[in-house]
């Protein structure tokens, strides 16, 4: 994954086009804006973001206005719109969850990688943030870590150490 500065130009490789235009052969003829969503997902992949020049590219490339690309990454959570780290901790903040202990795994994450919710550590491995359900009631506390959001559940504050610990000796 590139990091990619506000300030810094965008530029897809012809790797990163030739994934937009293998999703796009998925639709018909005219109907281009149906892979808004996938390729999204690919820029996010390649950049770690979603920058304002990154998804004005989007939109050239679908041949659509650039707010009907705002429109879509603004709705959808899954889109990061500034930097975030290399993993992204995602801790459900529903009912649910909060019933079990959620809340103290949040205060536990801020605490042990020293950033408020949506901040990034010195070293660019880490963000973390609430998020709303992800489907596993039974199970919570639940967090799920990106970029390939694998779901860990029954969370304690050792639990999440050990999360955090595997992730820093696998940089």
């Amino acid at each position: 994954m590139l990091s990619v500065k506000e300030s810094q130009p965008v530029e897809f490789s012809a790797e990163l086009l030739q994934k937009f235009g293998e999703v796009v052969s998925r639709y018909p003829e005219g109907k281009q804006k149906s892979a808004l969503l996938p390729v999204l997902h690919l820029v996010q992949a390649e950049f770690g973001w979603l920058s304002v020049d990154a998804m004005d590219k989007v939109a050239h490339y679908l041949d659509i206005q650039p707010i009907e690309v705002y429109e879509v990454a603004t709705f959808y959570t899954m889109y990061f719109l500034e930097p975030k780290g290399k993993y992204v901790l995602e801790v459900c903040r529903t009912g649910p969850c909060c019933l079990v202990g959620a809340e103290k795994i949040m205060t536990h994450i801020e605490n042990r990688l020293g950033v408020k919710e949506g901040e990034v550590t010195p070293d660019g491995l880490f963000s973390w943030r609430g998020v709303e359900c992800v489907a596993a009631c039974g199970f919570g506390p639940v967090l799920q870590i990106g970029p390939d959001y694998t779901f860990y559940e029954n969370l304690t504050e050792e639990s999440v150490d050990k999360l955090i610990n595997e992730l820093k000796e696998k940089n």
